[in-house]
């Protein structure tokens, strides 16, 4: 079609479409090239041309091509393929939940890292001693918000606290909060009459970092719940950049982004009530706990546990998020 790009938002959306056709080939092809792979690699261990050992590594790829393939398939939802918004906020408890706010935010960025997925932090309140009071980072990629929204609720971590003198064992929370990062194909309204703006010096470092203009940005909206009637003020600041008219379309997607979760909360809760409580939606509840002294992390809500607690730490989370999505998954075809 001549006039394809004269419709930059539909060229966009038929442009999404036919990656995300392709991403499926792609991941075919793989798994097919691994199967051939281990068909080809029997016939040679038969000559004595491989190892039983190397033929056993070209089973595990072909069953890691393959799971990784199924386990995408799970992510059959409008809003699994988006980006997302992750929200860290530390509990009560001073400088101790501070301290795990940011071993957190380390955790999902190096994910994140791992499995190439861009990051930015829109917001960042430092702790008064040590670690963090809150952080947002806005991670961008296809299937993120789909893999990450295993990670929604209280992370509780239990250790020997570095900033006790006593050497006592310490209880540390921390909320997780993750969120659609909606895009142009996702349509979202935003009443302008409920919207306000401030604006601030982003924080620095001092010196010549110090931040001469107010380019940090506070979004205010008035929300009605449609289905409730209850007033609520979304607060959202932005400190990305040190444009301001870049932080506040940034502070204006976040914003969009919230508005699309609290709609995907209703349906799942609406949907919750038609299952009988079958769906496990854990909104605000503990869901993680990290028991350093002991080397186990367990997820409450699947039973899935590991003892490489480093690695957990280090962003190897895909055991929890794939036992996830299976019971996820199971619930799903119940229905």
């Amino acid at each position: 079609m001549p006039d394809f790009w004269e419709h930059p938002k539909e060229a966009r959306l038929q442009m999404k479409k036919i990656k995300d056709l392709q991403s499926w080939i792609d991941g075919y092809r793989e798994v097919e090239d691994a199967v051939d792979e281990l068909e080809i690699g029997w016939d040679f261990v038969k000559d004595g041309e491989l190892s039983e050992d190397e033929l056993d590594a070209l089973y595990n790829k072909a069953i890691q091509k393959i799971e990784d393939l199924e386990l995408r398939n799970m992510l059959r939802r409008e809003e699994d393929k988006l980006g997302v918004v992750l929200k860290i906020n530390s509990g009560a408890g001073g400088t101790e939940s501070q301290d795990w706010a940011s071993m957190l935010m380390r955790m999902y960025m190096r994910w994140c890292e791992q499995h190439g997925y861009k990051t930015s932090v829109a917001n960042l309140l430092d702790g008064d001693e040590a670690g963090i009071k809150s952080c947002t980072i806005n991670v961008e990629g296809d299937f993120a918000y789909g893999y990450l929204k295993s990670e929604n609720g209280v992370h509780r971590l239990v250790r020997v606290s570095p900033y006790n003198a006593q050497g006592k064992r310490m209880t540390s929370f921390a909320s997780v909060f993750v969120t659609p990062l909606v895009d142009d194909t996702i349509e979202v309204r935003v009443d302008p009459a409920l919207l306000s703006w401030d604006t601030f010096r982003s924080g620095g470092a001092g010196g010549q970092n110090v931040n001469k203009v107010e380019s940090g940005v506070r979004l205010r909206y008035q929300f009605t719940d449609p289905y409730t009637g209850e007033k609520e003020e979304i607060l959202i600041e932005n400190t990305e950049t040190r444009d301001q008219p870049k932080n506040k379309e940034n502070a204006m997607r976040q914003l969009r982004s919230i508005l699309y979760e609290k709609e995907l909360h209703h349906r799942m809760e609406e949907q919750a009530k038609i299952e009988a409580g079958k769906m496990k939606i854990e909104w605000g509840s503990q869901i993680r706990s990290y028991v350093f002294d002991d080397r186990r992390v367990k997820d409450h809500r699947t039973g899935h546990q590991t003892s490489d607690v480093q690695g957990v730490m280090d962003g190897d989370l895909d055991g929890f998020i794939k036992a996830y999505l299976m019971e996820f998954a199971a619930s799903e075809e119940e229905k």
